[in-house]
């Protein structure tokens, strides 16, 4: 089986067993909340739609977008990330991981974001 991996430089600071899930933060200056859908896969984490409550500074709403439920909602091509690199600072806030309708923050399994550890890499792995 595959799930997903957390750490940096290929070194696994946590592992769970999903097979998709969703990255949500909110923007640090706007404070309007991001999602992300990913699937994992043998080949990296697949994006599989985006959704953001409105606009603002660096976070304009694709022309493509449609608006639902308050969100908008939108598509990517992109490769398979292998690994996703995230920021992660004191500053920003947490992310947060959704998965079997319940949304965690990060730092329940890797501790509060530090300045010592700026980024933080997410990718496929095997699990169990």
């Amino acid at each position: 089986m595959i799930g997903l991996c957390l750490g940096l430089a290929g070194v696994v600071w946590a592992q769970l067993p999903v097979s998709d899930f969703t990255l949500a933060w909110n923007h640090t200056i706007e404070k309007i909340r991001w999602e992300e859908d990913y699937r994992v896969t043998q080949q990296g984490l697949v994006l599989a739609e985006a959704r953001i409550r409105g606009n603002g500074a660096g976070m304009e709403i694709p022309e493509d977008a449609r608006l639902e439920n308050g969100s908008w909602h939108y598509r990517r091509l992109l490769p398979a990330q292998q690994p996703l690199r995230l920021g992660r600072t004191p500053e920003a806030g947490d992310y947060q991981l959704c998965f079997d309708d319940r949304c965690h923050f990060m730092s329940e399994w890797l501790g509060p974001p530090t300045d010592r550890q700026p980024f933080l890499q997410m990718w496929s792995c095997p699990s169990g």
